[in-house]
This record gives structure tokens, sequence and C-alpha cells, in this order.
């Protein structure tokens, strides 16, 4: 049981945040496992074969991510900074962090060491400059395709939390992020039957980090001056779906494009996201949520730099009667 210190002072100080290097350090374990992560098997499945071409995952990234539940190097995911996400400045930080720091991570790592890891804690530097270059490359062949699909999720999920938090209270946003976590008097309780790091008794507020491929478990980190909590973020199930398709009735009225849209929209969009998921241009996209919008059909809010349209109560009535 890790226990992160939450008093009232610390709750107001939590913030959320999402991160590129926790989804690629997430996606190579389910690399590693993927029938203990089977709604991931498609894209398992799609991308293993161009990381195994390059021998990718035999190299120092594979080498530090073990199979769940194995003990992660807490120097692989720092604290990411706010809700845009960029890999390069993710992997500047990680270039940067102390040698010492690096050493006394991989000896908590049980076993013996692997040759490109030895070689990591031989020479810190040479070895993050190493794993920052597989990183990039693992992002290119893993996760640059389907990266609008996987932030629309995540966009999705901080919008919803928002809203619970403005609904239920703090209480109400901690206590329903998964099973395993639940806040008690001044503390968030996080079940995990193995955790190498310290206990919090102190902590000076939390980082609360949405993601498709921690799923299903969580992952934290408590040591540091920064607790994480990395959870899965809703919306995952159905992320490999291919869209439902518009009911023929309701195409026929609101016409076949605009029926598409509303039927894509079963989470908050961005207009990007809406152009790939249908095939429709962004500029044909944009015309049709504005008239949406004007019947009430679809309401437009923004998360970030991002534009994310949903379907109003009107919207879901339309299309369950059509169907």
């Amino acid at each position: 049981m890790v226990a992160i210190g939450l008093s009232a002072g610390g709750v107001a100080r939590v913030r959320f945040a999402l991160s590129c290097l926790w989804e690629v350090m997430a996606g190579v374990r389910v690399l590693r496992d993927p029938g203990r992560h089977a709604i991931h098997l498609p894209w398992a499945n799609r991308v293993r074969p161009r990381l195994a071409e390059v021998g990718l995952l035999d190299g120092l990234l594979g080498q530090l991510v073990p199979p769940a539940p194995g003990y992660l190097p807490d120097f692989l995911t720092p604290p990411p900074a706010g809700l845009v996400p960029d890999l390069d400045q993710e992997l500047a930080v990680l270039r940067a962090t102390p040698p010492e720091t690096v050493r006394a991570q991989l000896d908590l790592c049980p076993g013996p060491r692997p040759a490109a890891v030895a070689d990591l804690y031989a020479d810190p530097d040479a070895g993050l400059r190493r794993l920052a270059e597989e990183i990039g490359a693992y992002w290119r062949l893993a996760v640059a395709r389907d990266w609008p699909r996987i932030r629309a999720v995540l966009d999705a999920e901080v919008f919803h939390r928002a809203r619970r938090l403005a609904e239920d209270g703090a209480a109400g946003l901690l206590n329903d992020l998964h099973e395993r976590v639940r806040w008690e008097g001044d503390a968030l309780l996080i079940s995990q039957r193995h955790c190498d790091a310290p206990d919090v008794p102190d902590g000076s507020g939390l980082v609360l980090v949405p993601s498709v491929f921690v799923w299903p478990s969580v992952l934290s980190i408590a040591a540091g001056d920064v607790p994480q909590l990395a959870y899965p973020a809703r919306g995952v199930g159905g992320l490999w779906e291919c869209p439902a398709e518009a009911p023929d009735a309701l195409g026929a009225v609101l016409g076949r494009g605009r029926a598409r849209l509303l039927a894509a929209l079963d989470a908050p969009r961005s207009t990007t996201e809406l152009a790939r998921r249908t095939g429709l241009s962004p500029a044909g996209v944009s015309q049709h949520l504005t008239a949406l919008r004007a019947a009430g059909l679809v309401v437009t809010h923004r998360q970030g730099r991002s534009l994310l349209s949903s379907r109003t109560a009107v919207a879901e009535a339309l299309l369950g009667a059509s169907a």
C-alpha cells in the first residue's frame, strides 16, 4: 500500500497533466506482456512487427521497462509540466537527470543488469542520450500515427474530471479515479502489490496523469518532491474500435455528413480527430459543426490549445430514437 500525504492544503495543489513519456513507458510494458492488456491487442499486433524489425524492444528502452508489476525506475517519467504534452521537452528533462539519481534508482531493480543497462549505470550521461534516441524512434514507429486519437481520449478525460471536481468536490474526484485508489483522512491510498517506493506521509500536492496504456492498473511515483499517479483514462475501451455508423434514418434528416459526425462524437473530439474518423475534410467538419451547434446538437469547449466538440442531450436522444 502506498500512502501519498494529501491534507486539505495538499488537495488544493492537486493538478492534472498529460505526458508522452508515461504513454511510452506504459506502452512498452503493454508490448512486454500483451495478455495483461487485452484492450490494446489491436495496437500491439500492429506495431510489434515494426519494432521487432529494428530490434527496438531488445535495446536499452526494452531492458529498462519490465513486465508488470516490476519496478519502473522513476527517472523514466519525470513530472509532466501541463496539459500540452511535448515529447522533446520531456526528453530534455530526462537527459538532464543527475547521474546519482540514475544509479540510485537502477540499484532498486532486481536481478543482474542487462548489458545496455550496465552501460547506462557506468555512464549515465551517454546512456540517457542513447535512451532518448530510442524513445524518439519508438514514438515514431508505435505512437505518432495514433497520437491524435490518444490525445482526444486524454483531453476528454481531463474535461470529464474537471466537471466531476466542480460537481462533487475533491473527494468525489479522487475516490472515482480507480478501484485501487481511495482518499482517507489526510492520505491518498493506492493498493499495489509491488512497490519499491517509500510511503510519503507529508505530500506537497499530487500530479494526476490520465493514460491510455496504463490500463487496467495504476502506476504511482510516491518518492521525490512531486508525487504522481498515472491512471486509466475513460474511453480506453473504444480507443481502437472503428467509430459507430450513423443510423440511416438520422442521415436522411440531417444529411450523412452531419449524422456521421454525431455518431463519432461518443467522446469530446477535435476537428482534426473528427476528420480522421469520418473521412470528411477538416473544412467540411467545421462547417457541419457550426450547423450542429446552431441547432443545439453540439457544444464546443476549449481544452488547452484544442477546441473539443461533444454531443448534447438532444443529440443523444436523436441517435437513440433513430437507432
